[in-house]
Parts: structure tokens; sequence; C-alpha cells
């Protein structure tokens, strides 16, 4: 059986095979979307650096998805530290591609859902 946690070095596992280790940065913070020059409605690339090493790093793409996850923190449950470790309540979903994809000119839409965990007796949950 499969659990969440598990998820992420499967799948990884697979994306080193199908496109080789060599294709995969790890550990590069984007900062930046770079627009085609041609098309100001496209993305052409993005610019990040290394969290671990001094290296700068400007990527081109035919293709970008913005895969930062939402932004979990800005509605937190009333009771202290009740949903912190868990998996659907991510510390790191800041919002900072609701940010990069604004700044590209990305228009954002169906803000109207926002994360209000399910409780009922002995436990609580994500819903949509």
């Amino acid at each position: 059986m499969i659990h969440g946690e598990s998820y992420k070095p499967i799948i990884a596992e697979a994306a080193k095979m199908a496109i080789g280790e060599e294709n995969i940065y790890e550990r590069v913070f984007i900062f930046e979307l770079l627009k085609d020059k041609n098309d100001p409605n496209a993305v052409a690339g993005a610019v990040g650096f290394s969290v671990r090493e001094p290296k700068f790093y400007v990527f081109k793409a035919k293709a970008v998805i913005l895969a930062t996850g939402g932004a979990t923190l800005l509605f937190r449950p009333r009771s202290t530290g009740e949903a912190a470790g868990r998996t659907w309540y991510a510390i790191f979903d800041t919002g900072s591609g609701y940010y990069m994809g604004l700044k590209a000119g990305a228009m954002l839409t169906q803000f109207e859902h926002r994360f209000i965990p399910f409780r009922f007796k002995d436990g609580y949950g994500p819903v949509g």
C-alpha cells in the first residue's frame, strides 16, 4: 500500500529514469518567470538560484508549469497547532505561485475557494 509520504520518492525515481538524472535540478529557488519576447501572453522560462551552492540558473522552456501549491497558511484552524503537521495543511504553501503568476501577467480567478478543515468527532480532514 502506498501512503502519501511515499509518493515523492516513488515519483522522483520514475522521473529520473524517464528523463535522466542530468535533466533534474533539485533545491533551486525559482524567483522569476521569463516572458516570451514574441508572445506577451506566454512564459518562456524561469530564473532561480541554488539554495546549497553559489549557482545562478536561467531555464528556457517551451512550456512552464507553475506547481507551487496554494496558500494554506492564510486561514489557520482555531485550535492552536491542531493541523500543523498534516500533509493537506502544508506549511510551505505560501502563495508564492500566485505572486509569480500575477507578476507574469496571469489572470487569477476562482479565489473564492479557501481551505476549511472538516471536523467530526475524534478527527478532522480536508474538504474542497
